[in-house]
This record gives structure tokens, C-alpha cells and sequence, in this order.
């Protein structure tokens, strides 16, 4: 049962945007926050109590991170919180001190070898207006499925379905996953976890080194780079991980250090670096190993490429041709290669383009300063710097709403995944143990 959202269409109505809004505007973030509370989830019967706690944690932290939301302080609640629509009282919930917009409430319940939840979605300013939302959630618990990790991942998929309906159909985040390289294990090697850093878990054993883990534009795939012995020597090489089967998927050898692989927006091609001719130069490869193709030509390495998810015409990447790292952009046959200019020298390394082919993401060192990271507004290279001086911040990586960016940093001393917000804002770490770099989030 999933109603219209129509009666909460004008609280998301924001003014017009200006020139200097561009940032905003293209990061979708630049929209009027709905104020939202989320009741605590009431748990049927005392088996439900530890699942209706992690849900509602869950719940509360995914709507608070999607930044399009202002959530309630929980300290604002009426003493009252419902269960069904029933016991709801809208203007307990839209007059002071609550003032809010939007409640999110519902119940859970064990039944058998099922975790059941009911949820509801009302904008309390139009009391008489049906729920936004209104649905029922299954997921069979068993031993390997715990009832709190059920309820963790049913509570990423509500979150998901709110943001949805708040941002006009624009994807959520709660359920996507982010893969990232870590020693902890005494090896490099490639691990995934939920978006949030929950269920950091390994996906390769190699025991060797593994770097820059790309995931496939479907999510089935991770290309990465990885240390293989090949004509009885140890060599970079492109290595695939396929997360349906667990397993590794066969690619082809070439010759050199072969590193950095990216792919194309509808996954049939991978452009890599690679020394198979001398210098390092970008190369472009159908995703069974066939096709080969060399596509820059430089007196330089040319390394890290990226394709534009938007258009898949454009190529991004880092060149030392000129004597320094610089950023360049090509079509993706290689053809009009271009130099972004920037305001400053420096090193510019690890492009990342957004989810609307608009932004570019990365990294740069100006002269006697920080690995810092900036977007770039390609069309007009108009830029924001979003990291300042905490550490050495690389490798950006897009969420697929837009909305978010994962980066690793050394902030802390130790190398280490982070997120936040577009805008810089809201900085969250993941990871705690070892060493950790290399993230890249899943695009679903």
C-alpha cells in the first residue's frame, strides 16, 4: 500500500536558485528541509523489543544523514508516540515545541520465523490528507539473519523509501554498500561494508596487495588492482571480484603494471592504465579482456581515468605531461584532450565525477598546502573546497543520490574511510581498524 505523495509537495518547495547556488543546486542539496519526526517503532510483544530498539536507531540515523531532512530532537516528542494511525493526534506533533512537518511510525512484531513491521508516512499539517506512505515489511529471520539485522536492513529500506518520496523519486543511500582496501588482516585487501560502516567484512584473500576497487554499474562486479605473478614475474594486473558468486572472474593479462581500472556507464567497457608500451598511458578494453584500444598518447603518465555516468562521452583523468599531476578531460574515444586549469599549482590527483556527469570531484595539494578535497562545476570550473586542513584527504567517490561523498583521510592519525556531506559538511568515520583507503560506493 504505497499512497501519493501530493499533500507534502509544498513543503519541499524551495525559493528559486541563484547563480551562487550552482554548488547546492547541483549537489541536490540545495532544496527546503522537510522537518521530520520519527516516533520510536513499538515493539508486539517482549521477542520484538531488541529489534524495535536497532530499527528505530536505524531509522532515525539514515533520515538525519540523507541531507534533505530536518529531523526532530526527540526531546520535542509529545509523551504520546503512535503505533497505527489510530492513536495519532497530527497536532500534538505540528504545534511547539515539535513543529514538524512529517511523522514516521509504525510497529514491529515477531511472528514464527518472520519479522514483520507496519509503517506509516503522514504530514501532520494536513491532517486530512492520507498517508504519504503506508506499507508492511517481511524478512525471515533465521540463524545466519539475526532479528536485529533484519531490522537493520528493513530500516535502511524505509529510510530509503521516505528520501525517495521527499526528493521527488531520487534515489536513497541507506542500503548501498562501500568497498575500500585494508591491511588489517596483515594483507591489502578488498573489503565491503553498508554505507553507514556497518558489516565491514572481507571479500578477497589474496594475500598480497589489492588497490582501487571500482564497482560495476550494475553492483555485481568489483574491478580492482591487484599483485599478480604473470610470465614469472609479480606485476600490477586488472583483477574482478564478482559479488554474486563470492568468487574471482577470469580477465586478461598485459604485459607491464596495470592499474587504476574504471567502468563504462553501461558496463561493458573497463579503461585502465597501463606500461604495456613504455610510459604509463590510459587503454580501453571490451570487459571480457577483448578489443583492445590505446587511447593517450603523452610524453607522461597518464593515470586514474573516470567516465562521465551522465553522458559516457567523457573521460577524466590525471596527467603529468606537463610536468606536474594536472587534471585533464578527453572523449572517451581519447580524442579532444583538454587541461582543467585551475587557480593555483600543485598536484590534482583522484577524479570523481558526480551522479549528473555536472560535478568533478578530487583531490589537490596547492603549494605548500594540503591534500585537500574540491568539487569543480565542469562547464563553468567554478570551485568549493570541502576539506581544510585535518590531514591528508583523497580518493572522493560519489554516493549514487549525489548527495554524499566517501573519501579516506588521515585526520586521526591513521589512514581511515570517511563521509559527508556534499557540501563538506556532517564528516562521519567508518572504519577504526588498520590502515584504510581506496573507497568507492556501490551505485545501488
Amino acid at each position: 500500500m504505497l499512497a501519493g505523495c501530493w499533500a507534502i509537495a509544498p513543503v519541499l518547495q524551495g525559493t528559486p536558485p541563484v547563480p551562487q547556488d550552482w554548488f547546492r543546486t547541483g549537489t541536490g542539496l540545495g532544496v527546503e528541509k522537510a522537518r521530520l519526526a520519527a516516533a520510536d517503532f513499538t515493539a508486539r510483544g517482549e521477542a520484538a523489543y531488541p529489534a524495535a530498539g536497532r530499527f528505530s536507531e536505524v531509522l532515525f540515523a539514515d533520515l538525519e544523514y540523507s541531507g534533505i531532512i530536518e529531523m526532530v530532537s526527540k526531546s520535542f516528542f509529545p509523551l504520546r508516540q503512535p503505533s497505527v494511525p489510530g492513536e495519532l493526534q497530527p497536532t500534538e506533533w505540528s504545534a511547539p515545541p515539535t513543529n514538524a512537518h512529517l511523522l514516521v511510525f509504525g510497529n514491529l512484531a515477531l511472528s514464527g520465523t518472520q519479522l514483520v513491521v507496519e509503517a506509516w508516512l503522514y504530514d501532520v499539517r494536513n491532517p486530512q490528507s492520507p498517508p504519504a506512505l503506508a506499507k508492511r515489511y517481511r524478512a525471515n529471520v533465521d540463524e545466519e539473519n539475526s532479528a536485529e539485522v533484519q531490522a537493520r536492513r528493513l530500516a535502511h529500506q524505509l529510510a530509503d523509501e521516505i528520501v525517495s518520496l521527499l526528493s521527488g523519486g531520487g534515489p536513497g543511500i541507506a542500503s548501498t554498500q562501500i568497498a575500500f582496501i585494508s591491511n588489517r588482516t596483515g594483507f591489502k585487501e578488498v573489503w565491503v561494508m553498508d554505507y553507514d560502516g556497518a558489516n565491514q567484512r572481507r571479500i578477497t584473500n589474496l594475500q598480497s596487495i589489492a588497490l582501487t576497487p571500482r564497482w560495476s554499474p550494475d553492483g555485481s562486479r568489483i574491478a580492482f588492482t591487484c599483485y599478480q605473478q604473470t610470465g614469472g614475474t609479480i606485476s600490477a594486473q586488472i583483477c574482478m571480484h564478482s559479488m554474486e558468486t563470492g568468487r574471482s572472474v577470469a580477465f586478461y593479462r598485459y604485459r607491464g603494471t596495470n592499474s587504476a581500472p574504471a567502468w563504462s556507464p553501461d558496463g561493458s567497457k573497463i579503461v585502465f592504465m597501463s606500461s604495456m608500451h613504455g610510459d604509463p598511458e590510459l587503454f580501453l578494453v571490451d570487459v571480457t579482456g577483448s578489443n583492445l584500444r590505446r587511447l593517450t598518447y603523452s610524453a607522461g603518465a597518464d593515470t586514474s581515468p573516470v567516465w562521465n555516468p551522465r553522458t559516457g562521452q567523457q573521460i577524466a583523468f590525471v596527467s603529468d605531461r606537463g610536468g606536474t599531476p594536472q587534471l585533464y578531460i578527453m572523449a572517451a574515444d581519447g580524442s579532444n584532450v583538454e587541461k582543467i586549469t585551475l587557480p593555483d599549482m600543485g598536484y590534482v590527483v583522484d577524479p570523481a565525477w558526480s551522479p549528473n556527469g555536472q560535478l568533478l570531484a578530487f583531490s589537490w595539494q596547492r603549494p605548500n598546502g594540503n591534500y585537500d578535497i574540491y568539487v569543480m562545476d565542469i562547464a563553468t570550473q567554478q570551485l568549493v573546497e570541502l576539506t581544510r586542513d585535518a590531514g591528508r584527504n583523497e580518493r572522493p567517490s560519489w554516493a549514487p543520490n549525489g548527495r554524499h561523498i566517501v573519501f579516506e583521510s588521515t585526520r586521526t592519525g591513521t589512514r581511515q574511510i570517511w563521509t559527508m556531506l556534499a557540501d563538506g559538511t556532517q564528516p562521519r568515520q567508518l572504519t577504526f581498524a588498520g590502515q584504510n583507503e581506496s573507497p568507492n560506493w556501490s551505485p545501488r
